[in-house]
């Protein structure tokens, strides 16, 4: 399975220009921890709320500090048609919840989670374990 069959696609996304309370605010309405930031349709970096915590509020920038000074822009990715176990492997080396998702000409197409990964795996499995029950059409008799 690919990372494209499992990835939320639809992605808020920040410039490095935004303020960290406009960055806290969405993460606080999607309920995530989490922004890409871009520039340019380019992938420049990502925020999260310990970046804004920790290099904002504790280095003491205020709510008009600016996500550019504060985000991470040492960012991992993966491809959208990577393989999810190859992913989820990568993932678990460099210990990380999410990834942002590019396509081959680097453009952001999606973030993919642990729980993206997890539900795809579930999803699996139940069709599986339907599959796999004796009886069914095909029953040798």
């Amino acid at each position: 399975m690919k990372v494209s069959d499992a990835m939320t696609a639809e992605v808020q996304l920040c410039t490095p220009d935004d303020t960290l309370k406009d960055a806290a605010l969405v993460m606080a309405a999607l309920g995530v921890g989490l922004l890409p930031v871009t520039e340019n349709d380019r992938l420049i970096g990502m925020i999260s709320d310990r970046d804004i915590a920790i290099r904002g509020i504790g280095m003491g920038r205020g709510p008009d500090g600016r996500v550019g000074d504060v985000m991470t822009a040492e960012v991992r990715y993966c491809y959208d048609d990577q393989e999810l176990d190859e992913v989820s492997a990568i993932m678990g080396d460099i210990q990380v919840r999410r990834l942002p998702v590019l396509n081959r000409e680097k453009r952001l197409v999606g973030i993919i989670a642990l729980g993206d990964i997890a539900m795809m795996q579930v999803a699996t499995s139940a069709a599986l374990s339907g599959i796999s029950r004796p009886g069914g059409q095909h029953v040798q008799i």
